[in-house]
This record gives C-alpha cells, sequence and structure tokens, in this order.
C-alpha cells in the first residue's frame, strides 16, 4: 500500500477515536470508556499513518512543499499530536471530539487535490522559522477550540444544566487554567516564531509577506494583552474567550488567508 492509501485507514482511526472520545464524554461506563488512554490509541495509530501520508508530499527535492492543503494537514496533523501529548497529564481530550474530525478532513484533501505548487527553498533559517509558526499555530488551535468548550461551559452554568456535557467536563477552574497554559505556551512561540522572521527572512514586509506579518502581530498584540489582563486583572470568562478566538482569527487569516486566496481562488480563475 503506497503511502496516500494509508489516507483511508488514517481518517477512520481519527473518526473511532472520536466516536469513542464521544462515547466517555456521554458518559458511558463500560471498561473501555473508561481509560482515556485506551480511547486515544486509535488516535496514535491515526498519527502514524497520517505522518506517513503527508511525509513524501511535504518534504521534496525542491524543499517543503507548503502549499494549501498541505499547510493545513501538517497544522492539524502537529495540533492532534500536541493534543494526546498533553492529555498525557491535563484532561484535555474532550477538544479530540471537534478537532479530529476536521484533521481528517484535511487529511482527506490533501490526499485527494495534491499541491504542484508553493514549493518553498529550503535553509535551516527558513526551516526554523517555520517549524516555529506551525507549531505555534498548532497550540493556538488547541487554545481556540478549548476556548469554545469554555463557552458552551459557561453558558450551561449560566442557565443553569449543569448535566450530560457538562458534568463530563473538568470543573470550569481547570478550563480556563487550561486555556490559559496553551496561550502562554504559544505565545512564547509564536514570539520566536516573529524574532526568527525578523532576523532570517530578507525582508519580512515584503509585498507577499506584508499581510502575513501584520496580522502575526496583531495576533500577538492580542495574545500579550490577554496574557496581562489575566495576571494584572484576572481576566477570565468570557473576556478571555473572546479575547482569544479574536487573536486567533487574526492568525488564521495570516497563515491562510493569503493561501487559499492565491492558490485556490486567483488560481482557480487564472
Amino acid at each position: 500500500m503506497n503511502a496516500t492509501g494509508l489516507a483511508l485507514p488514517a481518517i477512520l482511526l481519527y473518526l473511532l477515536t472520536t466516536v469513542g472520545l464521544a462515547m466517555r464524554l456521554g458518559g458511558c461506563e463500560s471498561s473501555l470508556c473508561a481509560s482515556r488512554k485506551i480511547i486515544l490509541l486509535p488516535g496514535i495509530g491515526a498519527v502514524v499513518l497520517h505522518a506517513l501520508v503527508l511525509y513524501p508530499e511535504l518534504i521534496t527535492g525542491h524543499g517543503i512543499n507548503l502549499g494549501f492543503f498541505n499547510a493545513a494537514s501538517l497544522t492539524a496533523l502537529l495540533t492532534v499530536i500536541l493534543l494526546l501529548l498533553v492529555a498525557i497529564w491535563q484532561p484535555v481530550e474532550s477538544i479530540g471530539i471537534p478537532l479530529l474530525p476536521v484533521t481528517a478532513a484535511t487529511l482527506g484533501l490533501a490526499a485527494a487535490y495534491p499541491s504542484q505548487h508553493a514549493i518553498t527553498s529550503a535553509s535551516w533559517q527558513l526551516d526554523t522559522h517555520i517549524l516555529f509558526s506551525v507549531l505555534a499555530y498548532s497550540l493556538f488551535v488547541l487554545a481556540a477550540f478549548q476556548a469554545v468548550l469554555l463557552a458552551i461551559q459557561e453558558r450551561h452554568l449560566r442557565n443553569r444544566q449543569p448535566g450530560g456535557l457538562i458534568r463530563a467536563l473538568p470543573p470550569l477552574q481547570v478550563m480556563e487554567k487550561l486555556l490559559f497554559q496553551m496561550i502562554g505556551a504559544g505565545f512564547i512561540l509564536l514570539s520566536v516564531a516573529l524574532l526568527t522572521g525578523f532576523f532570517f527572512l530578507e525582508d519580512i514586509f515584503a509585498q507577499h509577506l506584508v499581510h502575513k506579518t501584520i496580522l502575526s502581530i496583531a495576533g500577538w498584540v492580542i495574545f500579550g494583552i490577554l496574557l496581562w489582563g489575566r495576571w494584572r486583572f484576572g481576566w477570565r470568562g468570557r473576556t478571555a474567550i473572546r479575547w482569544t478566538l479574536s487573536g486567533f482569527a487574526l492568525l488564521a487569516l495570516a497563515y491562510f488567508g493569503s493561501k487559499l486566496v492565491l492558490e485556490l481562488i486567483l488560481a482557480g480563475n487564472a
């Protein structure tokens, strides 16, 4: 079976893990549902197969192929890896319920529509910048999903509906603590990504990069203000959720907005 042929079993394993997590969150009391480590095992298999599918498409003789679907698939893969690692110590596996189907979709799209352009010439400086950028974005993807779960949890508690999903989630204070831990780690990685961009790229404000740079800096400022507000004023709840999702939206536009326009919309009309 070639690398592309591994995409389907990887997708099925992602979906199987999603079903297991949903059953556990819904109150399943069987021995299989009781252990989150057992439930996450198919996810580990999916990650391995995902990497085998993506690697030959991503690493080429000309450099790193970061076309739109490849970039989306890589980001989703790293996000799931981070989730699985964090889930060893923290109760964050519920994020996998929305995340894993999205990851399966990015893998399917990358396999169905292989990128034929957007080849980046390789150098260790540029590779370092790309690595920190993708890791930062992956952590903020986790933070965004965590913020959405936190918003649902807070809304149910405000409406005095503590049953079902909310009963299965960690306490609100734990969810908020996890959110800010993700944001703090992502902020550090994003800071390094911006610094390596300034030092290693010839002109970070060149025409084809200026929008990415400005939006990334704007996202960095948003998350910096949020962390300062948390430290200085104890920001939490809806304030934290709004700032998190606003900062993530800016980074999403920075990382994928231009790729979507240049590689899919404009290229399709060419």
